[in-house]
């Protein structure tokens, strides 16, 4: 079994623990509190910390990035901790697997595959794209082994309040009051299931034909907000529920309060078009495939 260094604990880390974990490996967490899962061996650090990182990571055979500041601080908060988890990999030779998103393509006009440019104007994306595109660049001169591994938004058991399909989805939808959105609910929206992001970042890990590019995680086919509700007020045996959308104005004038909410109109433009990931060369290449919607909108409910 393999000593494995996973960075965060959230909404993904947490699962790639876990069933590291359940795998027999040696599984240490590191978080800024110091908390993980049970099993764990779990150490309070600063990832900023270069000495301190490397320190961590001695003897690892691999090195998760499964870390997510706030997304208003991605500029302040990404670059020294990138530069961190790239020393640490080069120090102690781990194979390093980044947790990476959709937002460097920018703005698309049709299904997501991992060979289009990281073509984004937006300057929090373009960070994200410089930090895939520094860990390549140390990979392809031998410094590091290296990938990364995208998803679209989020669902499922330890599914955050950032996520739409967490708690502001699922608190009315069983108490039978309308479900509100800011954006449109009859757009086709890609979803990528939590465990599933945890399994993938974990093959990408230990095969070598990850290593060196990106990959996307196995992702179920599309669907809208309407969908989603008709299907998760089925399984719960209820009709479907009502939903609607918030105006736009109101939202952005909600944003000059809320710092989460003023940054959607970055992103908002990945659901007023269909916003669809492709994930047929991972699903390809290491014979995984997604979770059934039923069978992952069921588990987010029991959860």
């Amino acid at each position: 079994m393999g000593k494995h260094i996973v960075v965060g604990s959230g909404q993904v880390g947490t699962h790639v623990a876990t069933k590291l974990i359940a795998q027999g490996h040696e599984v240490t967490v590191v978080t800024r509190s110091g908390g993980g899962p049970e099993g764990a061996v779990k150490v309070a650090a600063d990832v900023a910390d270069k000495g301190r990182m490397t320190e961590i990571a001695k003897g690892a055979d691999v090195l998760y990035n499964c870390v997510n500041p706030q997304y208003h601080r991605w500029l302040t908060d990404w670059p020294p901790m990138a530069a961190s988890f790239l020393a640490a990999a080069e120090s102690s030779g781990a194979v390093y697997v980044m947790l990476g998103n959709l937002y460097p393509y920018g703005p698309v006009s049709g299904p997501m595959t991992e060979d289009l440019p990281l073509a984004s104007t937006s300057p929090k994306a373009q960070v994200r794209a410089k930090m895939w595109t520094d860990a390549l660049a140390a990979h392809e001169v031998g410094r590091i082994r290296t990938t990364e591994v995208r998803g679209s938004d989020y669902f499922g058991p330890g599914a955050t309040d950032q996520s739409y399909l967490g708690d502001r989805f699922l608190v009315p939808l069983r108490a039978g009051k309308t479900i509100q959105f800011p954006y449109p609910l009859d757009m086709p929206h890609s979803w990528t299931y939590l465990p599933d992001v945890a399994d993938a970042l974990i093959v990408a890990g230990g095969d070598e034909r990850a290593w060196g590019q990106p990959w996307h995680v196995p992702t179920a086919d599309p669907l809208t907000f309407r969908q989603l509700g008709e299907r998760a007020a089925a399984l719960l045996g209820r009709p479907a529920p009502k939903m609607a959308q918030l105006p736009w104005p109101l939202v952005r004038a909600a944003g000059l309060f809320s710092p989460m909410l003023g940054e959607l109109r970055h992103t908002r433009y990945q659901f007023t078009a269909p916003y669809v990931l492709d994930s047929s060369a991972f699903q390809r290449t290491f014979g995984v495939a997604p979770t059934p919607t039923e069978a992952a909108l069921k588990a987010t409910l029991d959860a």
